[in-house]
């Protein structure tokens, strides 16, 4: 009994030991990170940010490639089917959370064939736009509008997050909106200036330039407090007390069945990389509130975070397709 108890023990750590090492010595040559959005997008410059403090702190590339369309879910799937060695990575936005209620087949299981990795932070809300030719200055204007006249806004796709937040606002506001699907939140910010949506709703980072500019017009945001850049900006909650406040946030993730010494290799790194000034600067101006889970609890939150954004579709009453 007492030999075997030892060539139990010895097999225990023969196993073990490849993950041990595949740690220590990972990453040993570049690693590909997919963002599902455009350039310039909210989640590619955070991707980036972090991306290149990542490429210092590990030794190693950590290369950014744009992979679009279906609300993300071609880059998620790429991963969620990629070799789980730490060498394909994802960085999504909150959007991914409604993916199973919104598409019937995902070709994936989000909470199985994805593990969470660590968060950028927590954005406290999402700016409202229009156009600033519109005449609309402010919410009340825009939802007597609406109720005269048919309105269309955009978002980057079925079942984004920025959809949802569009349809809660309409179904507070007691309104109908015409929604517009598009690639990305840039393609959507074109469709705006140019009069093919009359209004969206996006995360601040992507469009502060146009905002500071005067190309449009952010009419409320969505978070509990008014955001830093633009604290005249009206908050929703102020004009609609029943609508909660709608943030964001983003989430690094490997495939599933990466080792955990990888994944928590790689969230010490991202959590040390999100404190370095550069990064902790862009983190702040755009509104992120920091968030230094473990990978556990990022786990946890994420799975909080896909029940809770099931409850908003179908609140939204959006059928899957």
């Amino acid at each position: 009994m007492r030999a075997a108890g030892w060539r139990l023990t010895i097999v225990c750590l023969a196993m073990l030991c490849p993950l041990a090492a595949q740690a220590q010595t990972y990453p040993d040559h570049p690693v590909r990170m997919l963002v599902g959005f455009a350039a310039g997008s909210g989640p590619d410059i955070q991707a980036r940010n972090v991306s290149a403090q990542l490429s210092t702190i590990l030794g190693q590339q950590f290369y950014i490639e744009n992979r679009l369309g279906a609300n993300g879910t071609i880059a998620s799937r790429t991963v969620a089917q990629s070799k789980p060695d730490g060498y394909t990575l994802l960085f999504s936005s909150s959007s991914i959370a409604s993916t199973p209620y919104i598409y019937r087949d995902l070709g994936y299981d989000l909470l199985t064939d994805l593990t969470p990795i660590a968060t950028v932070g927590i954005l406290d809300g999402l700016l409202m736009l229009v156009d600033s030719k519109s005449p609309i200055k402010t919410v009340p204007e825009f939802i007597a509008h609406a109720k005269a006249n048919r309105v269309l806004y955009g978002s980057p796709g079925v079942g984004n997050g920025l959809h949802l937040a569009t349809e809660l606002f309409s179904q507070k506001a007691g309104i109908s909106l015409q929604h517009v699907p598009y690639k990305g939140a840039s393609e959507v910010m074109t469709g705006l200036l140019g009069g093919s949506v009359q209004m969206m709703f996006v995360t601040p980072p992507s469009v502060m330039g146009l905002v500071k500019e005067g190309r449009v017009r952010a009419l409320a945001f969505t978070g509990s407090k008014p955001f830093p850049l633009l604290p005249d900006v009206p908050l929703m909650k102020d004009i609609l007390p029943s609508l909660e406040p709608i943030g964001s946030w983003g989430i690094f993730f490997a495939p599933g069945k990466t080792p955990p010494e990888v994944v928590n290799k790689l969230n010490t790194a991202i959590r040390e990389a999100l404190q370095a000034p550069a990064v902790a600067g862009v983190m702040a101006r755009d509104g992120y509130h920091p968030d230094n889970r473990d990978a556990a609890a990022v786990a946890a939150f994420f799975r909080r975070e896909v029940e809770r954004t099931g409850e908003a579709v179908k609140a939204a009453k959006i059928e899957p397709n």
